[in-house]
């Protein structure tokens, strides 16, 4: 395990203080978990953007156009 130094605004220090108290964690678990969440969030996004770039318009297009044009069936 690594230390870091962070310099926060002391409404987020007093916020994550309060917040980690309510959640009855450390103060750096709070901060371990919300980094945690943001990094996979950024990662999503990173995949996301890798398969949007892989897309194929066309490829799309032809299998829309194998569905058929039929009304949804109840409860669908």
């Amino acid at each position: 395990m690594s230390t870091l130094s962070v310099r926060l605004p002391d409404s987020i220090h007093r916020n994550a203080r309060l917040y980690a108290e309510r959640e009855g964690t450390s103060l750096n678990q709070l901060v371990a978990t919300a980094l945690a969440e943001k990094l996979a969030a950024l990662a999503a996004e990173d995949y996301i953007r890798k398969r949007a770039e892989r897309a194929d318009d066309d490829a799309f297009e032809a299998a829309l156009a194998a569905v058929p044009d039929v009304p949804a069936a109840e409860g669908d």
